[in-house]
């Protein structure tokens, strides 16, 4: 039997599977197919951030409390790689919407050489900059110690973050978020093995404290990146990497950040949040500081499936919106906003109802159940007005306007929580504080519907 010869329409045939899943399969069962992995993902990695920190509290109240001071260096880390990944992942399912297919190749390359360049910044930081860091919030040595050893540890081995986030911000700029499902879940599930054998030294293993959970955070991280690269290179997808010949183009560096800075300042503005409270806290007592550690890992449990949310959503929004499908458009973003909102309020009940259940998890004391039980209740009443915002910024940043996701960032989260929280602890102290949380949601999506109805206007009212 003769073998038949490959022509272009062959060549590009994984392409128009892409394309007609982006542009033609019902929009309901096509973010469904494509969030729910990402939402179970995401939901893993989160149940992997609570048991981490159970563990961690197992230790010590102290220990937990170094974590929580360590904690805005991890999301600044991650608001990096993210958030350069977003600007990768927008550029990337716009170009394949306009069938640009080799510029969508050399936005991918162009996010790895971007995340080695970020690791190294990182790294420098762990080596040089990570007591000078803690010892801002400080003087117990015993919690600088603690710190200190967690924290250079994640940073000197974050190559493996940058590497692993790139590698599924091109898989699901793609429409494929069944890979990043597998391999993420398989680097949380081997986290939690990991973290109680490590930090308490079961089965023969040494006991390395809080540099067990370091440590297996990095052995978790390696194994997810090493099959995420395997998934990439070695199936079939509509982008490919290629190295060879590879020279870095200041227009498609601009072209990432243009979506990919805005996304970074904006995650990063809850690093600065963190520490601001944290400074905010500790002039009260270490427990308040470990209480909003212990908030900001559980909340994962509902936030996180609306992030996996936006990461089905937004290249189908990109995609449809570089096609000109206005009623596709409109019709992901409209049943994404209604599933985030859903999930949310189901969050809050829960908060509400479960505040004390939640705090037990962590052996809490009488002073971090009296602070704790509160703090959950009042910030979880901002959860619902969030969902809307997530989702409405993740349309920003498909249609490529970063700048606005930016601006409703620092409007809910820097201009309007700190001073709240600033104020309400010095007239009315911590158990007050966590209001911030409400006041500054329910601001911010006043400012946010204005930015939905000019982002309307201007860009998608009149689409073919």
């Amino acid at each position: 039997m003769r073998r038949r010869i490959r022509g272009v329409d062959d060549i590009d045939e994984d392409k128009k599977i892409a394309e007609n899943r982006m542009g033609v399969q019902p929009v309901g069962r096509l973010l469904a197919s494509m969030s729910l992995p990402a939402m179970a993902s995401m939901l893993i990695q989160a149940l992997y951030n609570i048991v981490d920190s159970v563990f961690v509290s197992r230790l010590s109240e102290s220990a937990l409390t170094a974590v929580t001071l360590v904690f805005p260096v991890q999301m600044l880390m991650v608001s990096v790689a993210v958030g350069g990944g977003v600007g990768i992942s927008s550029l990337i399912a716009r170009r394949l919407g306009q069938k640009r297919f080799d510029e969508a190749n050399d936005a991918a390359v162009h996010g790895y050489f971007l995340g080695v360049i970020s690791w190294l910044v990182f790294a420098a930081f762990g080596i040089f900059g990570t007591e000078p860091f803690i010892r801002l919030f400080t003087s117990d040595e015993e919690l600088i110690s603690l710190a200190v050893v967690f924290c250079r540890l994640i940073t000197v081995g974050s190559v493996f973050v940058f590497i692993g986030v790139n590698t599924e911000k091109v898989l699901q700029a793609t429409g494929n978020t069944l890979f990043p499902m597998i391999f993420n879940i398989a680097g949380a599930f081997l986290n939690i093995a990991l973290n109680p054998i490590l930090i308490f030294g079961l089965f023969g293993a040494p006991r390395l404290g809080i540099a067990g959970s370091a440590t297996a955070t990095l052995i978790a991280q390696f194994t997810a990146m090493s099959i995420g690269l395997f998934m990439m290179l070695r199936f079939k997808h509509p982008v490919k990497i290629k190295l060879k010949g590879f020279r870095v183009k200041a227009r498609t560096v601009a072209d990432i950040y243009s979506v990919g800075l805005p996304s970074i300042i904006m995650q990063a503005i809850m690093s600065v949040v963190i520490l601001g409270l944290n400074a905010i806290l500790i002039g009260f007592s270490s427990t308040a500081v470990a209480v909003l550690g212990l908030y900001f890992r559980v909340q994962s449990l509902i936030f996180m499936p609306v992030f996996g949310l936006n990461q089905g959503a937004l290249p189908i929004m990109g995609y449809n919106f570089g096609a000109r499908k206005k009623k596709r458009l409109l019709d992901c973003y409209l049943k994404a906003s209604v599933t985030a909102v859903v999930i949310m309020a189901v969050g809050m009940a829960a908060f509400q109802v479960f505040s004390e259940d939640i705090l037990r998890i962590y052996d809490a004391s009488p002073a971090m159940m009296h602070i704790g039980v509160r703090a959950l209740r009042i910030i979880s009443l901002c959860f619902v007005p969030a969902g809307f915002s997530i989702v409405s910024v993740t349309l920003f940043q498909a249609l490529g306007h970063g700048f606005l996701s930016m601006v409703i960032s620092i409007v809910r989260q820097l201009a309007l929580i700190l001073p709240f929280a600033w104020l309400l602890a010095r007239f009315f102290g911590v158990d007050y504080v966590w209001f911030a949380y409400p006041l500054a949601e329910a601001v911010g999506l006043c400012v946010m519907i204005s930015f939905v109805r000019w982002v309307f206007v201007k860009d998608i009212r009149d689409l073919g």
